[in-house]
C-alpha cells in the first residue's frame, strides 16, 4: 500500500446524488481538475470508492 493517494475531480457534481456531493467536499476537492493528496487509509479508500465516478486516483 501506499502512503498516499492523490485524488483529481474529473467530472462535476452537478447532477449527482446529495450524498456523492457531500462525500467529495470531504474529500477536499472543490473544482473541477483539482487535486489533493490525502493519507491512504480504509476511510479514505471507502470515500473514494464511493465517487469513483467523478474521481481519478494516483497511488504515490
Amino acid at each position: 500500500m501506499a502512503d498516499k493517494l492523490r485524488v483529481t475531480l474529473v467530472k462535476s457534481t452537478i447532477g449527482a446524488i446529495p450524498k456523492h456531493k457531500k462525500t467529495v467536499a470531504a474529500l477536499g476537492l472543490k473544482k473541477l481538475n483539482k487535486t489533493v493528496e490525502l493519507p491512504d487509509n480504509e476511510s479514505v479508500r471507502g470515500m473514494v470508492r464511493q465517487v469513483r465516478h467523478l474521481v481519478k486516483v494516483e497511488e504515490i
